[in-house]
């Protein structure tokens, strides 16, 4: 299945500059598959090393402090030929052992190598690492299958997708078949999500039962990485775990902490938030105080929605034959929060923090995001009255909010009207955050500065 991670891995793997890959994420979105089929496509030597499933392994980095005996012990552990410049060491399950990510530093600036990284839970075992290897690391996050690699999964060709690009630069509405065609892979993607085992099932066999068997084998995978590995509050992250599908059914889709304890307080439940956040596993959206940039400085971190980092995972973990429904189109109130995790999920993958803004009684806006100095508003409309968007309109008309247009994504066709634009769920795939790419190349002129050094002559 493609993958566009690989496609950094490839620009990565030919910077001549290069510094250690890291990429880290949730368990089973697909990370050592990705980076086992890159080794062995673009290497002549790939050497493997899992410091789960080799126990020992850490010994290879217990007693070497230079990058020469730290190889010496590595060849004689896989028995394997290492050709400089030809061989990639992909070093997986890193977390592990915390003296391989601190000698991550040594082997870099040795330079015969090159070196990925990979881990799960390395949000929650960063303390054990007693030294960083800051500055010799390129740290990519990755997500479950985003929906485009979901669509090229299901035979989507490329030309479909200039179409639909196309037609979301323009403005102009999508064909009615492809339209509708394309609104119901959304709502496959909803309910399969994006962890390529699930991906793959339901590709093979589009056995519904079969995908939903594996994504809770992952929810029940995910309990146990919090009984193993949460040194602290276990119960109240396996609590706050449990109760994400619930929480966002509610009409707010605000994770209320009374729910678990009446007397509970966000101070001592922070650090269980943080953990499953860290762990990739958990997507936290937090209120602002107002919609004006910059959004982080305006956060409250004790109102927020919680999601799940998949939302096939959460249709897995929530009401019984939601599935049915949502093939149906039923995307009743009651499931608003579902169409809310799917939205989170792509913006995330996308480059976004998500933030919601909710006064209430005047304006609720399920997401905000930040796109340099510009706010876009965001309502998620489930039915069919999806122009009816009161909250979008008050925040349009507070002048001091300076906000110019907003998004209202809805099962409707592409659409503009005034300052607001009605976007197919499906055509979330397209907003994505800016970035700055490398060979962004400034001049840097100093000629007037020359006046200073005038003036200074002529005073000597």
């Amino acid at each position: 299945m493609q993958r566009h991670i690989t496609e950094e891995l490839m620009k990565w793997k030919n910077d001549k500059n290069k510094k250690a890959m890291l990429l880290t994420g949730a368990r089973q979105i697909g990370k050592t598959y990705i980076i086992r089929e890159f080794g062995k496509a673009n290497y002549e030597h790939f050497i493997e090393i899992n410091f789960v499933e080799n126990q020992n392994a850490d010994r290879i980095f217990e007693k070497a402090s230079t990058a020469d005996e730290m190889i010496t012990n590595l060849t004689a552990y896989v028995s394997k030929k290492l050709v400089p410049g030809k061989t990639l060491i992909f070093l997986d399950e890193i977390q592990e052992c915390p003296q391989a990510r601190t000698a991550i530093k040594f082997l870099v600036d040795d330079g015969r190598f090159d070196y990925i990284e990979s881990g799960s839970l390395l949000g929650v075992k960063n303390k054990e690492v007693k030294s960083y290897p800051v500055g010799y690391e390129t740290i990519r996050r990755m997500y479950p299958m985003k929906f485009e690699e979901f669509l090229l999964a299901n035979g989507v060709q490329q030309e479909t997708f200039h179409y639909l690009k196309e037609c979301y630069e323009s403005g102009e509405a999508v064909s009615e078949s492809v339209h509708e065609t394309m609104n119901q892979l959304f709502r496959y993607y909803m309910i399969v999500g994006g962890m390529p085992d699930a991906v793959k099932t339901f590709v093979e066999t589009h056995d519904i039962g079969k995908v939903v068997e594996i994504q809770s084998s992952i929810l029940e995978l995910y309990r146990q990485d919090i009984a193993k590995y949460a040194e602290n509050d276990k119960a109240k992250i396996k609590d706050i775990f449990d109760r994400i599908p619930s929480e966002l059914n509610e009409k707010n889709k605000r994770f209320i902490l009374a729910g678990i304890q009446k007397s509970a307080r966000m101070e001592r439940y922070e650090n269980s938030f943080l953990w499953l956040q860290d762990a990739g596993v958990a997507l936290p959206c937090y209120n602002v105080t107002e919609p004006v940039v910059p959004l982080k400085i305006n956060e409250k971190h004790n109102l927020f929605k919680l999601f799940l980092c998949d939302t096939g995972l959460l249709c897995a973990a929530s009401l019984e034959n939601v599935q049915f429904e949502i093939l149906q189109n039923n995307l009743s109130v009651n499931m608003g929060g579902i169409l809310e995790n799917m939205f989170a999920q792509i913006f995330t993958a996308n480059g976004f923090e998500t933030r919601y803004y909710d006064k209430k009684g005047k304006c609720e806006l399920d997401f905000l995001l930040q796109r340099g100095k510009h706010i876009i508003p965001i309502e998620i409309k489930s039915g069919e009255s999806y122009k009816n968007h009161a909250a979008m309109d008050y925040a349009l008309s507070m002048e001091q909010w300076q906000i110019e247009n907003g998004i209202v994504f809805c099962s409707g066709n592409l659409e503009k009207q005034n300052h607001i634009t009605y976007l197919p769920w499906y055509m979330s795939m397209f907003l994505e955050q800016k970035k700055v790419e490398t060979g962004f190349i400034v001049d840097v002129n100093l000629e007037g500065l020359n006046d200073i050094k005038e003036e200074h002559n002529e005073i000597e």
